[in-house]
């Protein structure tokens, strides 16, 4: 696998991004990888690996790179700083941030840029659905893990914009989470249902908000690893066909 550390350049800032690929079959399918509320650490990175592994051009920026170059609520535990971070995220930026991915993934020849997936955990999930109708063209796939704000009465609310969206959409949901109440994902899933956008919402029984992550008390293992199933599915049906 070839990794890299490096800062890509946005109109606001450098951002710093982990990137991983494999080292042969090149070019691969770009995948952006939407890091959760708690911030970039070593657990994000190595569902990273686990996805490049696959045949994926993996892009994982820190989104809070704005304000701070290194975030993780696990080391400082101070979750007052987390929400003020979460809180100045906006679709926009997220989808401003996306393009400058593209812009510097097309320089790259282990890339295809022209077949890209996104995911988004937590916080992230409804910015993967924006990017995916933002950036139509290019956004064969969009997968939401357990995440939040997917109906919203907010302009960009992602429901809001299925009107638009290309791709493919999963939307993964807990069956326990008071950051997407159930009256929120059907919300979103009846708006799915009447737009023209494919895609489907599939409930995990006996899960909790977060049991995809490993090194979480909520993660639940057979959840977790039918997540992966899904998420390898859905980008290869619609991410390697097209190259």
């Amino acid at each position: 696998m070839i990794e890299q550390h490096l800062d890509i350049e946005t109109d606001d800032a450098p951002m710093n991004t982990f990137v991983v690929c494999p080292e042969e079959g090149a070019p691969r399918p770009v995948v952006l990888f939407l890091m959760d509320a708690p911030g970039m650490r070593e657990e994000l990175r190595q569902m990273c690996r686990r996805l490049a592994s696959a045949g994926y051009f993996v892009i994982a920026p820190n989104l809070y790179y704005r304000r701070v170059r290194q975030y993780n609520v696990f080391e400082s535990q101070d979750r007052e700083v987390m929400f003020e971070h979460m809180h100045s995220l906006t679709s926009e930026m997220v989808l401003n941030d996306a393009k400058s991915m593209l812009s510097w993934a097309k320089t790259q020849p282990q890339a295809s840029a022209t077949n890209v997936g996104t995911v988004g955990y937590c916080m992230s999930g409804p910015f993967a659905i924006m990017v995916a109708s933002g950036l139509a063209e290019s956004v064969r796939a969009a997968a939401s893990i357990h995440g939040v704000r997917l109906a919203v009465d907010a302009p960009d609310s992602p429901h809001f914009h299925l009107e638009s969206v290309k791709g493919e959409i999963y939307v993964a949901c807990a069956e326990t989470d008071s950051y997407a109440p159930p009256e929120m994902v059907n919300r979103f899933a009846e708006a799915l249902k009447a737009s023209p956008a494919r895609g489907r919402v599939e409930w995990y029984p006996g899960t909790e908000h977060g049991f995809s992550f490993a090194e979480r008390p909520q993660y639940d293992l057979a959840s977790s690893e039918r997540h992966w199933e899904r998420l390898h599915d859905l980008f290869g049906r619609t991410l390697h066909e097209c190259l």
